[in-house]
């Protein structure tokens, strides 16, 4: 499981005081304004900032990190990424899963014990999400994420059971 999970990226700075447009990478951008802390990955290492104010711009989250008062300080991290620690993270309802925890996981059929693909990403559609498997026979195969496809998912095995429906290969 990942430890911590992406909530934005910062797509620029804004204004000469420190503040940055963030383009949301969660469900609910609104989560921004209950978050105290998040960690900037910059490449090289992992910094703990503490958010000191938020606002909306259209679909962006304008954030101000306290103790980040200049662009200077900030404009060097333009296209990074934000993350929450685990323990941070918004609570999951039932049949509901971290993307970070979905990729990777190995998946197999219900009609066979050989290992069909891999989970490669997660792309998000407006009725439901559609999970993009790469399996070794079949290419690149799109598999809605509906109770009729997904059978079970266990996370902490990285597995995932799956029933094709016909028309899907």
């Amino acid at each position: 499981m990942e430890q911590f999970l992406q909530v934005g990226v910062i797509s620029s700075i804004h204004g000469l005081r420190g503040e940055v447009k963030v383009f949301p990478t969660t469900d609910d951008a609104a989560r921004f304004q209950t978050l105290k802390n998040v960690v900037l990955d910059t490449g090289r290492e992992k910094l703990d900032l503490e958010i000191q104010s938020v606002r909306f711009f259209k679909q962006f989250v304008i954030v101000k990190f306290k103790g980040i008062d200049n662009i200077n300080d900030i404009e060097k991290y333009k296209g990074k990424s934000l993350f929450v620690t685990r323990e941070n993270a918004v609570e999951l309802e039932e049949d509901e899963y971290y993307i970070g925890d979905l990729i990777g996981m190995e998946v197999y059929t219900d009609d066979s014990e050989e290992r069909f693909g891999v989970l490669k990403d997660v792309m998000e559609t407006g009725a439901n999400e559609v999970y993009i498997i790469t399996s070794e026979n079949h290419g690149e195969v799109l598999l809605p994420a509906i109770h009729e496809c997904i059978l079970d998912i266990d996370v902490e095995a990285k597995k995932m059971k799956v029933h094709l429906m016909e028309g899907l290969l």
